[in-house]
């Protein structure tokens, strides 16, 4: 198992977070987001949030990249729904590239390390 982590602001708004976390219980998720996700290889998802920043765990098996998932979400209409809404709260990093939305975070401390 791999593990990845990621991270993206919301638009600072509280209404805007409200509705962003809306969207992603258990119960307003979409089926279809889901086994997309599942069908890249990522085996597990957590999101967490403090004030606007979000940072998201993935853990992955062997089949997973990210170059194979953006060419599976790229193709499939309802990813690219999704993506569009999940836009209207989501704001890129001041330090990210136009358009970029979740970032790749550099690990700087493992207490298990050598």
């Amino acid at each position: 198992m791999k593990k990845y982590c990621l991270a993206v602001d919301l638009v600072d708004d509280a209404e805007l977070i409200a509705e962003y976390e809306n969207w992603h219980k258990p119960e307003n998720g979409w089926p279809e987001i889901k086994k997309s996700i599942w069908d890249a290889g990522i085996t597990n998802m957590e999101i967490y949030r403090v004030g606007n920043r979000m940072f998201m765990i993935m853990e992955v098996d062997e089949t997973f990249s990210f170059e194979r998932k953006a060419a599976m979400d790229a193709t499939n209409p309802k990813v690219q729904e999704w993506e569009q809404l999940m836009w209207k709260f989501q704001q890129s990093m001041p330090f990210a590239k136009n358009g970029e939305k979740w970032m790749l975070m550099n690990q700087i401390f493992g207490l298990n390390d050598k």
